[in-house]
């Protein structure tokens, strides 16, 4: 578990104030707008504006807080997100396919003349970045229509030089899967797939589908496609990459797997660095937006620097290898930075061509090319949280009712539970009129509760808004991982090295030999390459990658390929599960039977407890509290086991599961494996409980045999 740490509010205060000349020649700084009370600004310039306005955050974080203040503010204001690759420059790998696809959804939107009111919200990585010219993602689309002819065969061809992946079921954006009459597409920006329907080349029908259920959502009758990737692997552009190529560096050698794979027309893991190579020309995100005003996050101008300069060192650390003596590593020859990323001359004249402000949460003093906003900072509750004997509770029950005669007042909480646990901890301390609200146009006089992941509250306009995190300290969000596929299988052939053991879910266990390139029905197609007994040897399609899942040990006996062997192993496993099954099944008929002590958590202190978790629960850890809550108030003896991952959050349920016990008077012991857990159990104890009246300590060989005697 991570300690939570205080940021105390006056860091941004004290930060040095910012000046147009340090941000782009031109720009007006805006100072009192403080994370929140930003979105309702530039929702207020996009209400003035005609068309749409570009945001750039400094990083992923700060667009989501962006996004979701958006979302607070203007609910059905459109915002389109320009995410950064998810890789560093000159990287080996490529970038993520859903956030390739994301991309390219936006490009296509704005190349198709996207002129409505609207936020593009883009971060500094991805608006340095260069991208495809706008009339190439103009002319590279795909419309079907249900009723008419489409070429088929031509679809498939479109959707590999598109960047689309092949797959055996579609589950990321830019999959596609071709089983028959039937073509099932991922689309870049669509919420779901797509299944095309076809009889011959007639287009019966197109669905909209769920990926894990399979279940068709609704019947469409048009479906234009945009491309997944901005590297579109057509003849031309081919033929573009090898002249290019060879004009950088030279002939290219026999052991350049990247020439030799765009010139065959596949795939290449980590092309997209070399886009530059692909295209006439690059653009930029500032093209697509002519007229586009910009609003920049804080600190954006000396983001951008630091930005700019790690690509260089990035560069400059790929060239020297490439230019040393030769290795044994594949060869990587770099592109100049200038061609793939803006340099600080065109990010000045790109911001210098339009309208341009600059945010800043500081109050700045008014003079030339500065302004202010009229917000500020809120309260934080640090003080009272050192306090040995403070309830943080009750401070802020004083101040929301000294704030409420000011005008509305907004508690903004991480989820729904703790937006509850913060209302309910507000009517115990005497503030018992707090009413739940979705959005800033549903907010009344008075004190107002909503969902929204606020770092800092602050106040603006007669209008208080108090964190969540101001109240209970810094918090570190989990999201919820989307689970598509069981997460015991492969999904990347790169997360093998050859001699590798796996585990075939029809053959059993072999040896991975690596990716071959195997002709089939006179076209090549790439394999995982695979070892069994006596030799034998299975080459399975990179698309089927599913059916193979990582072996538990490093060494193992190989299965024979075509015997009985794998299955009898199957058949011998299950029935020793069986087995083991009736044995568990007795011994927990038998604790059913006994008796044990009623424990039930107390209302208020238990809250009061469970909201200084400084983490969000995920849906499995609310399960558990939930469950380990309902066995101590059973009646019988609790006996749960609590699996999860390091840092996942077992000992929050073995705190909240003491604390019931504990504040009911009776003795918890915790019982750990070393006097190292024991150690770090002994901390995380002290430092939850503390100002509760619970005592905690510790029993190891390392505690003084007096003190020992004592406890």
């Amino acid at each position: 578990m991570m300690q939570r740490t205080e940021s105390p509010p006056e860091t941004a205060r004290d930060a040095p104030p910012e000046t147009p000349a340090t941000i782009a020649p031109g720009a007006l700084v805006v100072g009192g707008a403080p994370e929140g009370f930003d979105a309702k600004l530039v929702a207020a310039l996009v209400a003035r504006t005609e068309g749409p306005v570009l945001h750039v955050a400094r990083d992923d974080a700060r667009a989501a807080a962006m996004a979701e203040g958006l979302a607070i503010f203007a609910p059905e204001l459109p915002v389109l997100h320009f995410p950064a690759w998810d890789c560093l420059p000159y990287d080996r790998v490529s970038p993520n396919p859903e956030i390739a696809a994301a991309r390219m959804a936006t490009l296509a939107a704005l190349a198709h003349g996207f002129d409505r009111p609207a936020v593009v919200l883009a971060t500094l990585n991805a608006v340095t970045q260069r991208v495809p010219p706008r009339e190439a993602l103009a002319e590279a689309s795909f419309l079907a229509e249900a009723g008419r002819q489409v070429d088929v065969d031509g679809l498939v061809a479109w959707l590999a030089r598109m960047g689309f992946n092949r797959a055996s079921t579609v589950i990321e954006h830019g999959d596609f899967a071709v089983r028959g009459g039937i073509i099932d597409i991922f689309p870049p920006g669509w919420e779901n797939p797509v299944r095309l329907d076809f009889f011959g080349d007639v287009l019966e029908s197109a669905r909209r589908f769920d990926a894990e259920s399979q279940r068709t959502i609704e019947k469409i009758s048009r479906v234009e496609l945009a491309p997944a990737s901005e590297i579109i692997l057509d003849e031309a552009a081919i033929t573009r990459f090898r002249t290019r190529y060879r004009e950088l560096f030279g002939q290219p050698k026999l052991d350049d797997p990247l020439y030799a794979a765009v010139s065959e027309g596949r795939k290449y893991q980590g092309m997209e660095h070399w886009v530059a190579l692909f295209h006439d020309r690059l653009e930029t995100l500032f093209d697509y937006l002519p007229e586009a005003p910009v609003t920049l996050d804080h600190q954006v101008g000396e983001a951008c620097k630091a930005r700019l300069e790690m690509i260089r060192d990035h560069y400059e650390a790929r060239r020297e290898v490439a230019e040393g003596p030769a290795r044994g590593d594949v060869p990587y020859r770099p592109v100049p930075p200038e061609m793939t990323y803006l340099t600080e001359e065109d990010w000045t004249a790109a911001l210098g061509a339009r309208e341009t402000r600059a945010l800043s949460p500081n109050r700045l003093p008014p003079g030339p090319g500065v302004t202010n906003a009229g917000g500020r900072i809120g309260r934080s509750f640090a003080p009272e949280r050192r306090q040995e004997n403070a309830n943080v509770f009750k401070a802020l029950a004083d101040h929301v009712r000294a704030k409420r005669a000011e005008g509305p007042v907004l508690i903004a909480s991480y989820s729904e539970g703790a937006r509850e646990r913060l209302g309910s901890l507000l009517a115990d301390n005497g503030v018992a009129d707090a009413r739940e609200v979705r959005g800033w146009r549903d907010v009344r006089p008075g004190v107002n509760l909503i969902v929204w992941g606020l770092e800092q509250g602050f106040e603006a306009d007669g209008v208080t808004v108090v964190s969540e995190q101001d109240v209970l300290g810094e918090r570190l969000i989990r999201r919820a991982r989307r689970s598509r596929r069981a997460e015991n299988f492969l999904t990347e052939a790169q997360s093998l090295t050859p001699g590798d053991l796996v585990v075939h879910i029809e053959h059993g266990v072999g040896r991975y030999l690596g990716l071959e390139t195997i002709t089939a029905a006179g076209a090549p197609h790439e394999c995982l390459g695979l070892e069994y007994a006596g030799g034998d040897k299975l080459y399975l399609p990179v698309e089927n990658i599913e059916l193979l899942s990582r072996y538990g040990q490093e060494t193992g006996e190989l299965d024979r390929l075509g015997s009985s062997q794998w299955q009898a192993k199957k058949a011998r496993l299950k029935k020793r599960v069986r087995e083991a099954a009736d044995h568990l099944i007795r011994v927990a008929a038998e604790r059913a039977l006994k008796q044990g002590d009623v424990i039930e958590p107390d209302g208020q202190p238990y809250a009061s407890f469970c909201a200084r978790f400084p983490y969000q629960e995920t849906e499995d850890q609310m399960r558990a509290i939930e469950d380990v809550i309902a066995d101590l108030g059973s009646g019988r003896p609790m006996d749960r086991l609590i699996c999860g991952d390091v840092g996942f959050g077992k000992t929050e349920i073995a705190l909240r599961a003491a604390f019931a016990a504990a504040n009911m008077g009776v003795q918890v012991a915790l019982v750990c494996p070393t006097t190292l857990l024991a150690r770090q159990h002994a901390q995380v104890f002290q430092e939850r409980f503390q100002g509760t009246g619970l005592k905690v300590r510790q029993l190891s060989r390392f505690v003084p045999a007096r003190e020992a005697a004592e406890v």
